[in-house]
C-alpha cells in the first residue's frame, strides 16, 4: 500500500467527541467575545498611537480595572448580556490602550517587531487551545496549583527586581513568564470546558480568561523580541 495515497479526513480533524454539543456552543460563543475583544483592543491601541486622543495611564488602568470588576459583578443573564458586552467592549478597548507605551516602544526599535510577536502569539495561542481541547477531558487541570504558584513567584521577584534592578532577572522573567502563560492557555481552556459541562454558560466571563492570556502572551513576547534586537544593535 502506498501511504502517499491515503486521504487525510480534515472533517475527523474538526470533531471533538469528548466535548457536548451545548460545550461547543458554548465554545463558539467564547471564541466570537474572544474576536470582538482582539478587534476592540486594537483599535484601543490605535486610539492612543495615532489620535492621542486617550493615552495610557493610571486612568485608563483604572477604567480598565473598574469595568472588569463591574463585569464580575454583574450576574450573567440574558437580561444583561447586552449591557456585559459592553462592559466587555470597554475593558478591550482601555487594555489595547494600555499597550501603546509598549507596542510605540517596539515600533522605535524595530517596526517589524509587532507583526512578528502577533503572528508568535497567534500561532503559540492557537497550538495550546487545539491540545487543550483534543486532549483528555481535565487532563490539564492539575497545572493549576504548579501555574498559580509560578506566578506568584514571578510577581515577588518581579517586585524584587524594583530594588535590585537586574536585567538577568528581568530577562528570566519576561522568558519564565512567556512559559507560564503558555500553561495557563492549556488550563483556562480546559477550566472553561469543564465549567460549561457544569452547566457554567457565562461565555463573556470565560472570554476574558482567554482574552488576558492572549495579551500577555503577546506583550511578553514584545519585550523579548525588542531586547533581542536591542542586543543585535549593541553588537
Amino acid at each position: 500500500m502506498n501511504i502517499f495515497d491515503r486521504k487525510i479526513n480534515f472533517d475527523a480533524l474538526l470533531k471533538f467527541s469528548h466535548i457536548t454539543p451545548s460545550t461547543q456552543q458554548h465554545l463558539k460563543k467564547v471564541y466570537a467575545s474572544f474576536a470582538l475583544c482582539m478587534f476592540v483592543a486594537a483599535a484601543g491601541a490605535y486610539v492612543h498611537m495615532v489620535t492621542h486622543f486617550i493615552q495610557a495611564g493610571l486612568l485608563s488602568a483604572l477604567g480598565s480595572l473598574i469595568l472588569m470588576i463591574w463585569l464580575m459583578a454583574t450576574p450573567h443573564s440574558h437580561e444583561t448580556e447586552q449591557k456585559r458586552l459592553g462592559l466587555l467592549a470597554g475593558f478591550a478597548f482601555l487594555t489595547g490602550v494600555g499597550l501603546g507605551p509598549a507596542l510605540e516602544f517596539c515600533i522605535a526599535v524595530n517596526p517589524s517587531i509587532l507583526p512578528t510577536a502577533f503572528m508568535g502569539t497567534a500561532m503559540i495561542f492557537t497550538c495550546f487551545t487545539l491540545s487543550a481541547l483534543y486532549a483528555r477531558r481535565r487532563s490539564y487541570l492539575f497545572l493549576g496549583g504548579i501555574l498559580m504558584s509560578a506566578l506568584s513567584l514571578l510577581l515577588l521577584s518581579s517586585l524584587g527586581n524594583v530594588f535590585f534592578g537586574s536585567i538577568w532577572l528581568f530577562q528570566a522573567n519576561l522568558y519564565v513568564g512567556l512559559v507560564v502563560m503558555c500553561g495557563f492557555v492549556l488550563f483556562d481552556t480546559q477550566l472553561i470546558i469543564e465549567k460549561a459541562e457544569h452547566g457554567d454558560q457565562d461565555y463573556i466571563w470565560h472570554c476574558i480568561d482567554l482574552f488576558l492570556d492572549f495579551i500577555t502572551v503577546f506583550r511578553k513576547l514584545m519585550m523579548i523580541l525588542a531586547m533581542n534586537e536591542k542586543k543585535k544593535e549593541k553588537k
